[in-house]
């Protein structure tokens, strides 16, 4: 048996594997739209978290979730998790925006849940 490397330009792809949303989908056609989370108006509730795993995490100082991946999950999937937000934290911005926002965000005094209010 020899190792021919040519043979990786003639055998044909799986055609049946198609992304179902728990897996990083990588390349692809690319989204218009990116996802935020504005953080501080989350409450913690995890929902998006267990909806869109490869696209949210719970940020573990503050307890509010965050979008740590623009390419995780599939739109619709991204798109449920969105609309299982009970405070409306979570949208579609462009691509473009994502820096200025996160600079607002970090510009705001975002304190951890549970904990009282500053007097």
């Amino acid at each position: 048996m020899t190792n021919d490397p040519a043979i990786a330009f003639r055998v044909t792809a799986l055609e049946d594997n198609q992304p179902n949303g728990r897996e990083p989908i990588l390349g692809g056609i690319l989204r218009k739209k990116a996802v935020w989370v504005d953080e501080s108006l989350c409450i913690g509730c995890t929902y998006c978290s267990c909806v869109a795993t490869n696209t949210f995490t719970m940020e573990p100082d503050n307890g509010r979730a965050r979008a740590f991946r623009q390419d995780g999950d599939s739109t619709e999937v991204i798109q449920e998790a969105i609309d299982t937000c009970p405070v409306n934290c979570i949208d579609w911005v462009k691509f473009e925006d994502l820096d200025d926002l996160r600079s607002q965000l970090n510009a705001k005094t975002i304190r951890p849940l549970g904990l009282p209010p500053l007097r």
